[in-house]
């Protein structure tokens, strides 16, 4: 059986880079869910064929602003793996699926990391990707475009993917 291919250890610069499009990028994602539950997902595969999930479970309020995270750990491993999708060396595709708790069903929206930053799934990829698993018990969601999210030019550096 052959071995994966190795991962390549990208540089501190870029790393510091994607950790500041993370913040930003995380900043932007929670101003358009706006106040309820959400649900982050987030899929991606590595460079060596290895797929990696991180999800975390949020409560977020406007008046007065608020953002409870349920699972500190949860958050930080979610945030790390988007830093990783952001910086893009080590990481093939990713999509990040928003679920916000709404009645009568859940809604969704969701974005694929393209060029160093999340740009919105259209329905169709978006209704792929939230089809739930065959399972009685599976929830299904009813999906909504997602916005563009702004997008504040790196300062470290003048064009990280060329």
């Amino acid at each position: 059986m052959p071995a994966r291919p190795a991962l390549t250890h990208p540089g501190d610069e870029a790393i510091e880079a994607a950790m500041s499009r993370t913040l930003t990028a995380l900043s932007a994602v929670l101003q358009t869910l706006g106040d309820g539950e959400h649900t982050l997902n987030l899929v991606a595969e590595r460079t060596d064929h290895a797929f990696v999930t991180g999800r975390t479970d949020l409560s977020i309020g406007i008046q007065p602003l608020r953002l409870a995270v349920l699972d500190d750990n949860a958050f930080c491993t979610f945030r790390m793996l988007l830093v990783f999708a952001l910086e893009a060396s080590t990481m093939r595709s990713t999509v990040l699926i928003a679920t916000t708790a709404a009645e009568p069903r859940p809604r969704a929206c969701g974005w694929a990391v393209q060029d160093g930053w999340l740009h919105p799934l259209d329905t169709d990829g978006l209704q792929a990707a939230v089809v739930p698993c065959p399972d009685p018990v599976a929830v299904e969601r009813e999906v909504h475009p997602a916005p563009v999210l702004p997008q504040l030019p790196d300062t470290d550096e003048e064009n990280p993917h060329d």
